[in-house]
């Protein structure tokens, strides 16, 4: 059995440059393990709509069904934070474009 070397683009953070981020200053996508894509507001409603188009923007730029392993919803009840507190734990392969490099490597 042979190793195969993938080539990865990274950023500081270990993501790819090209990941889409989520659009909201609230929102985020956090260090490591399992990187966890955090979507934060007092309107449970919006938290959801906006994890969801990000998704849907992930999944388009990957080529791929985006792989989340878990989906955590909390609160913060502190005085001015974002009462709702959406993250999914994304698969950190997936979010540093490891898919997009091995299907551009076996056209090369």
């Amino acid at each position: 059995m042979t190793e195969q070397t993938i080539r990865l683009e990274l950023d500081d953070s270990g993501l790819a440059p090209e990941l889409p981020v989520p659009t909201n200053p609230r929102d985020q996508v956090q260090e490591v393990p399992y990187r966890p894509v955090e979507f934060r507001d007092d309107d449970l409603a919006a938290a959801l709509e906006r994890c969801a188009a990000w998704i849907r923007s992930a999944q388009e730029w990957l080529g791929e069904p985006l792989d989340v392993l878990a989906i955590h919803l909390d609160y913060d009840d502190r005085e001015g934070a974002p009462y709702y507190d959406v993250k999914l734990l994304c698969n950190e392969e997936d979010l540093a474009g490891a898919p997009l490099a091995l299907r551009a490597q076996s056209h090369d």
